[in-house]
């Protein structure tokens, strides 16, 4: 899955797509660089970011959004409002990553309504409080219990279990300390019967291990993560980079079939 930012204040590219031509130019490149598919977002969920309204997203998104649903392009949108997904899905999006499972009431009756997909994921608080001290008694567990009940929340009105999967969250209310045990724990998740997406590309652990300031030059160590997600159950992998984590994922996949994982 490739990552299509296109607000002012992401962590990672911020501001490096001014307009919808060159939003459509880095999606085709991503697409060119082997992503199966891309995750549009038009607000930044870094911690510390603000909200914006509804009618500011869709106003970042649609034009690149149309522009590869033109291409036949696989398209999920990166949001958590209604009337956003419910516009994007109507303009050919087929998936919804919602960073807060489905906390607006409305959210699942709109995926349900479209047959689309759903990514539910995990995050302590909101962008703009998430890395206040978070702390967990046992991360996975507590984290695997919110999914399978946002889950079955997801189910009981209407979206079918065929269509969801699951984001442990890496990065969104976690230390350094929780990332590292969700990522080597990430089987655990699998256990619930849905399909785990992993998204530690760019992320500032990275950065906290490698002393890597700039989120940009941190492909190599999420190039890494990505095959170690692989390694470790993910079925999902939300990349900035899609060419340096496809050749990692070439390595990584061919040495676990042989050796039978």
């Amino acid at each position: 899955m490739g990552v299509v930012n296109l607000t002012p204040d992401s962590f990672s590219d911020g501001g490096t797509i001014s307009s919808p031509q060159e939003g459509l130019a880095h999606a085709r490149r991503l697409i060119e660089e082997g992503a199966d598919l891309l995750d549009l977002g038009g607000e930044s969920t870094r911690p510390g970011a603000e909200a914006v309204s509804a009618e500011i997203e869709i106003e970042r998104v649609m034009p690149v959004l149309e522009g590869l649903v033109a291409d036949g392009t696989p398209l999920s949108i990166d949001t958590s409002k209604p009337e956003v997904a419910r516009v994007a899905l109507a303009a050919g999006a087929e998936a919804v990553n919602d960073v807060t499972s489905g906390s607006h009431r409305e959210m699942f009756p709109v995926v349900a309504d479209a047959g689309a997909g759903l990514i539910l994921m995990h995050m302590h608080g909101n962008p703009r409080t998430m890395q206040t001290e978070p702390r967990y008694a046992d991360v996975v567990a507590e984290i695997k219990t919110f999914l399978a009940e946002r889950a079955a929340a997801a189910q009981r009105q209407g979206v079918t279990p065929d269509r969801i999967a699951l984001d442990p969250g890496i990065g969104f209310g976690k230390t350094l300390e929780h990332n590292l045990t969700l990522i080597r724990d990430l089987r655990e998740f699998r256990i619930l019967g849905f399909p785990v997406v992993l998204g530690a590309s760019r992320k500032k652990f990275l950065g906290l291990i490698t002393g890597v300031d700039d989120p940009a030059q941190r492909d190599l160590a999420s190039a890494v993560i990505a095959a170690l997600g692989v390694e470790r159950g993910a079925d999902i992998l939300r990349v900035h980079n899609v060419a340096a984590c496809r050749e990692a994922l070439a390595v990584a996949i061919a040495i676990v079939r042989e050796s039978g994982g």
